[in-house]
Parts: C-alpha cells; sequence; structure tokens
C-alpha cells in the first residue's frame, strides 16, 4: 500500500490501555485539534479498582461513537487524516486489544499508515505537547522523565536523536506503582474510587506530620532486572511497604468500626462527592490520609532529584495520573527551584490516560516513518526504550 508522505500530518490518536477510551486528533504533535476522553470510573466505583473484562467490555461500546465524535470536533474530515496512532502497550491486553483492533481496520479502510506507540511514551509526550502550545518547546538536556500513574511508576533518561527519541530506565518501581497504593488505602479506609483525587483533597484537612511513613530503603538489585550491573546506580521505588503500614495503623488504632460506619454512609450515595467523604471522615482519618501522601510524595520527589543529581539532568518531566496530585506539583516545583532544575508537568486534563498524548507522540515516528506491521498486536508488558 503507497501512502502520501509530507512534514504537516494531522495524526488520529486511540488510547484504551485501561479504563478510558480516548480518542484525539493532533496536527504536527503540536497544535491539539480534539480530545475526547471516556471515563469508565463509576463502572469500576464498586469493586474498589479496575475489574479487566468490565474494561474491555466497556472499550467495545464506546470506541466508534468516541473516535467519531474526536474527528467530528476536530473539524478534518476523515479521509484527510494522514495517519493513525494507537497505544500498543503497555495495559490490560484486552483492553489494548480493543483499541488495536479498531484501529488496525480504520486504517486498512482509509488505506492510511497505522503507528503504534508505547503508552509511557505517550505521557512523556503529554508534556511536549503543551510545553510547544505555549513556547517553552525548547529542552535542555540531559531530561529525566518520571511516569507516575496507577500502574506505572519510571524513571527515564530520555534524549532526541534527529525526529527520534529514545529512552534509558533508570528507575522503576519494584511492586505496586504509586498510584495503586494511592487507590488500595483508599479502599481500605473506605474513601470512594478512585483513590488518588479524593486522597489529594482530603489530605488538605489533615495533618501530614501526625504518623510518620519513612521512605522504603531498597539495597539490593531488582530480581527481575536481567544481565550485569548497570555501570550507574538505579533509583527504584517501593510503595507495598507504606501500604502495609496504612493497615498497621488502621489495626493498632482500631478504626475498622468507623471504617465501616464510613463505607455504609457512602454506599447509600449513587456518586459521593468529596464534601461527602469529608463529612464522614474523623481527624485519625484525615490525619492517617495526609501523612500517607506526605510519604509517598517525599519518596517520589527525594529519589527523582537523586536521579537528577547522578545523571546531570537539566530537565524534568514529571507526567501521568499522580503528577495531577496538587502536593507532589507543589513539593516538586519548590524543591526543583532550589536545585536549579526546571521541571514541567503537563495540565490536570492531559495527566491522566488520553489519546492526545498518544497522537502526540506519533509525529516524531510520522517523520522518520515507522510505521506499523500488517501482525501488529498488543503487549500487554512492553518496554519503553
Amino acid at each position: 500500500m503507497a501512502f502520501y508522505y509530507r512534514d504537516m500530518a494531522f495524526i488520529l490518536g486511540i488510547e484504551s490501555s485501561c479504563d478510558e477510551t480516548s480518542a484525539a486528533v493532533v496536527r504536527d504533535g503540536e497544535e491539539l485539534l480534539s480530545n475526547v476522553v471516556l471515563s469508565q470510573i463509576l463502572t469500576h466505583q464498586a469493586y474498589g479498582g479496575v475489574v479487566p473484562e468490565l474494561a474491555s467490555r466497556e472499550h467495545l461500546r464506546a470506541i466508534v461513537p468516541v473516535v467519531r465524535q474526536a474527528v467530528e470536533q476536530s473539524g478534518i474530515a476523515m479521509e484527510n487524516i494522514d495517519a493513525l496512532a494507537v497505544t500498543k502497550g503497555p495495559g490490560l491486553a484486552g483492553a489494548l486489544l480493543v483499541g488495536l483492533s479498531y484501529a488496525k481496520a480504520l486504517a486498512f479502510a482509509l488505506e492510511k499508515p497505522l503507528i503504534p506507540i508505547n503508552h509511557l511514551e505517550g505521557h512523556i509526550h503529554a508534556v511536549l505537547l503543551e510545553a510547544r502550545q505555549n513556547g517553552s518547546g525548547q529542552l535542555e538536556f540531559p531530561v529525566l522523565a518520571l511516569v507516575v500513574s496507577g500502574g506505572h511508576t519510571h524513571l527515564y533518561l530520555a534524549e532526541q536523536v534527529d525526529s527520534a527519541w529514545r529512552y534509558q530506565n533508570v528507575g522503576h518501581t519494584r511492586d505496586d506503582a504509586a498510584g495503586e497504593a494511592f487507590d488500595k488505602v483508599a479502599k481500605l479506609l473506605a474513601l470512594s474510587y478512585p483513590g488518588g483525587p479524593i486522597i489529594d483533597a482530603l489530605a488538605k484537612h489533615g495533618d501530614a506530620m501526625a504518623v510518620n511513613f519513612p521512605a522504603a530503603q531498597l539495597k539490593h538489585r531488582d530480581r527481575k532486572d536481567r544481565g550485569p550491573a548497570p555501570e550507574r546506580p538505579h533509583f527504584d521505588f517501593s510503595f507495598s511497604g507504606i501500604k502495609t503500614a496504612v493497615l498497621r495503623y488502621v489495626e493498632t488504632q482500631a478504626m475498622a468500626p468507623s471504617i465501616a460506619i464510613r463505607r455504609s454512609a457512602l454506599a447509600q450515595l449513587s456518586k459521593p462527592g468529596v464534601e461527602d467523604v469529608l463529612k464522614h471522615c474523623d481527624r485519625r482519618t484525615l490525619d492517617l490520609v495526609a501523612s500517607f501522601q506526605r510519604g509517598v510524595v517525599q519518596d517520589l520527589v527525594g529519589k527523582t532529584l537523586a536521579a537528577a543529581r547522578e545523571y546531570q539532568a537539566a530537565t524534568l518531566l514529571v507526567s501521568g495520573g499522580v503528577a495531577a496530585n496538587s502536593e507532589l506539583r507543589q513539593v516538586f516545583q519548590r524543591t526543583a527551584a532550589r536545585a536549579g532544575l526546571r521541571v514541567l508537568f503537563p495540565s490536570r486534563p492531559l495527566s491522566t490516560d488520553n489519546a492526545a498524548m498518544i497522537a502526540a507522540a506519533a509525529y516524531p515516528k510520522w517523520l522518520a516513518r515507522d510505521f506499523a506491521a500488517t501482525d501488529l498486536t498488543a503487549e500487554a508488558s512492553l518496554p519503553l526504550r
């Protein structure tokens, strides 16, 4: 199949890696023409986390109308789309396959090239997309990127070679991702779902110094690492310990009865908001929540800045769903400024999963003519390189 090439490109992105069905149209990796996101929060709220089979089913229902709406909002006719981009991985296998199968079929029908994108690279390009939009797209290298979300906590050294980007992993979580720890603690304390936004809101009402949660100390290499030891140190994270510490605190402070009362009260509401949850939280719960958030934020910031010093980073990119956390942003901005390090975040709408970041990440690959083969399939554990 022959394609007509030009440097300017309207790219239709499709994202379905977890529990958001999204489509977007982006021009040249920098002009956002549309970005439609359909969340499944209400579907999974009763379970306190994402149920993979339900996620796949909801993607099947949503994918066609979401793509149609994104194209209509962009003002670009479908036949004038230059290429399609789709998340290949990592993510939930069934969810990925919905978006990938639809994108392959649509690309074939339109006779357009298809560009596979790593979801983690998409989060990094969410920052770059908005940096180019506001005129601050000129980066000073080395660039260190922290991708922190419900499913991922990774540190990458990023470099640009011609139009292509290359990544070296210099740190990752050895167990729970930071966002996963937020969700599990929120579920334990009956604070509704998703945990990140509700804990962020409640933490403002508690004493963050009330409970001491020290950062995890990792002295050995991750058993999942293969090959010789790296020449320079890795900066790995672990959040299972702080999650267990919260559980132990709940047990020793006999908080189970108050948690049960809160769970029962919130179950009577179809869409409990922050004020609803706050009304059913006592001082001890608010202090615990604030202290937990402080512990996670200090760990993320401390190890990221240590990695920045080790690798002499000049620019820090922080992206992913947890990057929307207000305390994380404030602490990063304050401490990075003291270190003379420029730090960039995406806007909150582009912090969580969305297709605009997928379309933006596809533009360098469009310039390099890096298109998918016909046997393209999903990879649930796709690494970023």
